[in-house]
């Protein structure tokens, strides 16, 4: 495997890593609560103790298939012998062909027995090759659709759980949050329908790539930021998480913020590495273009610029592609 293709291979090996590592650091409770505390209405103004409580312990990370027919699967039958629905957990790596939701829960309502469902989504870029928004959107469906069967059954609708679906976007140019909801435009009369408008909810949450300030408004984006910075050492992190959030450092969490660490330094070596590696074909390409100017034939364009003939023959094909 030559240079360039094996330093390829190894950096989308660390980014899958790193974006494992992500999830598993936002599934903590810790951080969790807060995300919940800012970014959704039911949880302003409590405590991040108190909903680290209304938080239920089946938090699903990378294990619940977003696919129609794939997110629910039978755990069990009651004492009538009715089918008991449940979210499918599947091995994402010998499911690999599966999308599944980055992290799905349950987080109760402080007054009830009520429930929210709650999707996170992490993403390390905007993407090019589709509108995020429009992939939030139908998360957010599938968080709806998919409790036919869980969380009612036949036409009992009014039993269908509010769904919030929150995506935390990295390495955006600025700050940013955004509410994306329902809304009730009335165009004729004044007809008041039945039903609950506010069973949709999509949070956009965009992080600059320089971490926050430390500020109130930007309480959620620091904390977010410090925890998946790839710049920001160790120390620093750790030091944001437990000096300015008062979260606890179990072992776990500590490990896991060193692991990332580790991540994003060899995600930037091997950028390093790759960068030399192009600035060199881009050099030896050049040399190339001089010496075939003058006629020379491949195999003394080798000798002089001491390189294997193929490599030389794939460069002067890539020449003479481009012209």
């Amino acid at each position: 495997m030559n240079t360039e293709l094996k330093n390829a291979v190894l950096a989308t090996d660390l980014k899958a890593q790193y974006d494992a590592c992500a999830k598993k650091l936002l599934g903590y409770k810790d951080i969790l609560a807060r995300i919940l505390i800012e970014a959704v209405e039911e949880f302003r103004r409590m405590s991040p103790d108190e909903v680290k409580l209304l938080i239920e312990d089946d938090i699903h990370i990378g294990k619940i298939p977003v696919d129609p027919g794939l997110t629910n699967v039978v755990v069990g039958v009651d004492e009538d012998g009715k089918e008991i629905i449940g979210m499918n957990t599947v091995n994402e790596e010998v499911n690999a062909g599966y999308i599944l939701f980055d992290i799905i829960f349950y987080v109760r309502l402080k007054e009830g027995r009520s429930k929210i469902i709650i999707n996170i989504e992490a993403q390390r870029k905007e993407p090019t090759e589709y509108d995020i928004l429009n992939r939030a959107v139908f998360y957010a469906s599938r968080e709806i659709s998919s409790q036919k069967n869980r969380e009612f059954v036949n036409s009992n609708y009014n039993d269908i759980k509010k769904v919030y679906s929150i995506w935390i976007c990295m390495n955006m140019s600025e700050n940013s949050m955004n509410h994306i909801h329902l809304t009730n435009d009335t165009i004729i009369g004044n007809q008041v329908w039945k039903g609950k408008e506010d069973l949709v909810n999509i949070v956009m949450i965009g992080l600059a790539k320089e971490i926050s300030p430390k500020e109130e408004k930007h309480k959620l984006h620091r904390l977010l930021g410090a925890l998946l910075s790839e710049r920001l050492k160790e120390e620093e992190k750790l030091n944001i998480l437990k000096n300015e959030y008062h979260i606890s450092m179990e072992k776990s969490i500590k490990e896991d913020v060193k692991v990332m660490c580790n991540l994003s330094e060899g995600i930037e070596e091997r950028g390093i590495i790759k960068g030399r590696e192009e600035g060199r074909t881009e050099l030896l390409k050049q040399q190339v273009q001089k010496k075939l100017a003058k006629g020379q034939s491949i195999e003394v364009i080798a000798e002089d610029l001491v390189e294997d003939v193929e490599v030389i023959r794939t460069i002067v094909d890539e020449i003479q592609a481009e012209e």
